[in-house]
C-alpha cells in the first residue's frame, strides 16, 4: 500500500488542530459540564481532526480554504474519505490536487462530499440521491444494513458534531464531469 506524505506546513497545521481538541469525540462521554459538552460536540473540522483517521482530508480542506467554512454555524452532513481512502487513489493524485494551482479542482472534489442540512443515517438510508454542496447529485442505496453513496460505503454513521453529522465513508468521491 502506498501512504502518501503530507507536506509539512499541512502536516503541522493537522498537527496544531489535533492537539486543540482535548477530548475523544468519538466515545460517549457524559454530560458532565458546559466544557465537556463543547468538547463532545466540537465543530465538523474539530471532530474530524480528533479522530484521527482524516489527516489527508483536514490538509485538503486546508489547501481549498474550506475549514472557516465547515467550521461555521451550517449546518452540513460531510460524507468523510479516511485516510485510507485517498491513499487508494492513483500514486500522485492527492499531492496534484494540493497544488495551488487545482484549487479549483480540490474544491469540486470537497464540495461533492458536502450536503446541506444535518441528515441523519435514517434519513440517508431512506434517500435515493442527495444535491452537494458542489452542485451535483450523488447516488444513495441502502441494502442489506448496507449504505452506499456513490461507490463508497458508509463503514461509520451519524458521528455528530455542533454544527452537522458526519459518515464516514470508505472512497473519495468524485462528482461528475
Amino acid at each position: 500500500m502506498h501512504t502518501r506524505k503530507v507536506p509539512a506546513p499541512l502536516a503541522a497545521l493537522t498537527t496544531a488542530l489535533a492537539l486543540a481538541v482535548a477530548a475523544p469525540v468519538f466515545a460517549a462521554q457524559p454530560a458532565a459540564s458546559t466544557a465537556a459538552q463543547t468538547q463532545a460536540r466540537a465543530d465538523i473540522v474539530d471532530t474530524a481532526v480528533a479522530a484521527g483517521q482524516f489527516k489527508t482530508l483536514a490538509a485538503a480542506l486546508q489547501a481549498a480554504g474550506l475549514v472557516d467554512t465547515l467550521k461555521g454555524a451550517g449546518p452540513f452532513t460531510v460524507f468523510a474519505p479516511t485516510d485510507a481512502a485517498f491513499a487508494a487513489l492513483p500514486a500522485g493524485t492527492v499531492e496534484n490536487l494540493l497544488k495551488p494551482e487545482n484549487r479549483e479542482q480540490l474544491v469540486a472534489i470537497l464540495t461533492y462530499h458536502v450536503v446541506p442540512g444535518r441528515v441523519t443515517a435514517s434519513q440517508v438510508a431512506g434517500m435515493s440521491k442527495a444535491t452537494t454542496v458542489q452542485g451535483g447529485d450523488v447516488a444513495i442505496r441502502a441494502t442489506g444494513g448496507t449504505v452506499n453513496v456513490g461507490d463508497a460505503r458508509v463503514v461509520k454513521a451519524d458521528v455528530m458534531a455542533s454544527n452537522g453529522v458526519i459518515h464516514v465513508i470508505d472512497k473519495v468521491l468524485m462528482p461528475p464531469r
